[in-house]
């Protein structure tokens, strides 16, 4: 498959994993734009956030709830972002979550 985010879901293409569940991903991003920058992806190929279904995006959450724990910054807060189609941004068409904290944003 040519998508990334599945390639490192399936081990193919090594990142830092700092989360997974049976059914997320969780991993720092290669270009962060934040001391904390993580990515939360559903195992599952879903091209973009508005895609996911009601189950996806609560694991999706979950997880970036205990990401922000792990990562100190739950309490200082953080970003959640989606970046949904070219114009936005997304130039990895697999949903994925940002995280984003450790400083002021």
């Amino acid at each position: 498959m040519s998508c990334l985010f599945c390639r490192i879901v399936d081990g193919e293409v090594p990142a830092t994993i700092v989360h997974e569940t049976k059914t997320t991903l969780a991993f720092r991003d290669l270009h962060p734009k934040a001391p904390v920058h993580v990515l939360l992806i559903p195992r599952e190929h879903v091209p973009n956030a508005v895609d996911l279904n009601g189950e996806q995006l609560g694991d999706l959450f979950a997880a970036a709830r205990e990401v922000a724990e792990a990562e100190g910054v739950s309490e200082s807060g953080y970003r959640l972002l989606f970046n949904t189609g070219p114009d936005s941004g997304q130039v990895i068409f697999h949903a994925h979550l940002h995280l984003l904290g450790g400083e002021k944003l």
